[in-house]
């Protein structure tokens, strides 16, 4: 097992514990948990960029990169799980990935002068 199928692992578990199935949801659930996820992410977000001195007119902040390493992580967690809501495994992510990753490399070859909406659904 690799390691991002065994963090799929280690979240599906969570999520269970927690009390939620990301299993077998209808698309009335899909849609909360999703909406759920996504404002924990907005949450954690925030916590990572209070991690860094973004405040340029308060000189009493410092850099806490080891915090900031947690709040990485802890995106991860409900990246995860949004993934797990839609059906995603580790080789859905891995795949998709791999192919909008050619595709953002095309964008930057060209320039990205306009925005094309069809070029991602072909993925």
């Amino acid at each position: 097992m690799d390691k991002l199928d065994k963090i799929f692992e280690m979240q599906l578990v969570l999520n269970e514990k927690i009390g939620v199935d990301t299993t077998n949801l209808d698309e009335t659930d899909k849609i909360r948990w999703i909406l759920n996820y996504g404002r924990a992410l907005q949450q954690e977000i925030s916590e990572l960029i209070d991690s860094v001195p973004w405040k340029w007119w308060a000189k009493y902040q410092k850099f806490d990169e080891q915090n900031a390493r947690v709040e990485v992580v802890d995106l991860l967690h409900f990246l995860i799980s949004i993934a797990q809501v839609l059906g995603m495994s580790a080789d859905d992510i891995y795949e998709i990935y791999c192919k909008k990753n050619v595709i953002n490399h095309q964008r930057q070859k060209s320039g990205y002068t306009e925005k094309n909406k069809d070029d991602s659904r072909k993925i």
